[in-house]
């Protein structure tokens, strides 16, 4: 079996200077998206108050980061 011939390497953002073959970036994001998904979902079904509002909670706490960004502008005027 003959050596197969070297892959390139991949650089990632987070590594300045440095190429792993096999390497993921830290995934915190993630995990705060994830968080802020539960605290949404939590807020969003305990005030409701039909069904209806309920899943509509749940699609609103699957988009939090678009409501935070669009208040954000409104607030910042842009």
């Amino acid at each position: 079996m003959e050596n197969e011939p070297n892959e390139p390497q991949q650089k990632c953002w987070c590594d300045v200077g440095h190429t792993m073959k096999h390497h993921a970036c830290h995934g915190s994001g993630g995990a705060l998206y994830f968080v802020g998904f539960l605290g949404a979902l939590y807020y969003y079904l305990t005030t409701a108050t039909s069904f209806l509002a309920g899943v509509i909670g749940v699609v609103k706490a699957l988009l939090w980061p678009a409501f935070l960004v669009y208040g954000m502008l409104k607030y910042l005027g842009m």
